[in-house]
């Protein structure tokens, strides 16, 4: 990862000094975990001193909390445009699979601590992340239920199939890296395919 990259990942995080320790974090939080990772392997890892850190961040939690909300809203985001591609359920459910999954592969470092650390936020910041998950689920769930009323998808409960279908992008943080042979791409197709296959949809 890059500071190019860290450019991309936050182009509204101003300044340039807070997305550098940004992803610092992520790296130290990925490779070490959040609780053995300690602020001055955040600021060695972005080529500054401990006390530098505290400019832009007032504690690792707030760090984490930078990271965290920034990757949800840009997940909200995403499942909001593709639940809004197209009129037609299977299709938007298809394209919202494909950009989830693309995106989590793509971004699977920033991805895994954005997903998997949530645990350690502060309860304050803990809800409001929390909302933008539930918000996320919403638009998803909401998509299951355009599908089934229009005959499309077949369910035991919209919001459980809601929540399997958003599991299928999340796990693949968990295990993707750049020796997998499928390409993010190429994953996200796969998978809108499989997703509409759970959900009683025929692919064609």
């Amino acid at each position: 990862m890059t500071m190019s990259l860290s450019a991309e990942l936050w182009p509204d995080v101003q300044p340039e000094a807070a997305r550098r320790l940004m992803l610092a974090g992520v790296e130290s939080f990925a490779r070490r975990g959040y609780h053995a990772t300690t602020t001055r392997d955040i600021a060695g890892n972005a080529g500054m001193s401990p006390a530098a850190l505290y400019v832009h961040f007032p504690s690792k939690a707030a760090l984490l909390f930078a990271i965290s909300r920034s990757g949800h809203e840009q997940a909200l985001a995403l499942v909001r445009g593709a639940a809004e591609s197209s009129d037609d359920p299977a299709e938007a459910m298809r394209e919202l699979v494909r950009r989830f999954v693309a995106w989590h592969a793509r971004r699977h470092t920033v991805a895994r601590v954005v997903q998997y650390e949530l645990g350690a936020l502060p309860e304050t910041e803990y809800q409001v992340v929390a909302d933008l998950r539930r918000d996320i689920e919403r638009l998803v769930t909401e998509l299951v239920v355009r599908g089934e009323r229009s005959g499309v998808f077949t369910v035991g409960d919209a919001a459980t199939a809601a929540r399997a279908v958003l599991s299928l992008g999340v796990d693949v943080a968990r295990w993707y890296s750049e020796r997998s042979r499928r390409s993010p791409t190429e994953l996200g197709a796969e998978y809108g395919e499989l997703a509409l296959r759970m959900l009683g949809a025929s692919p064609d």
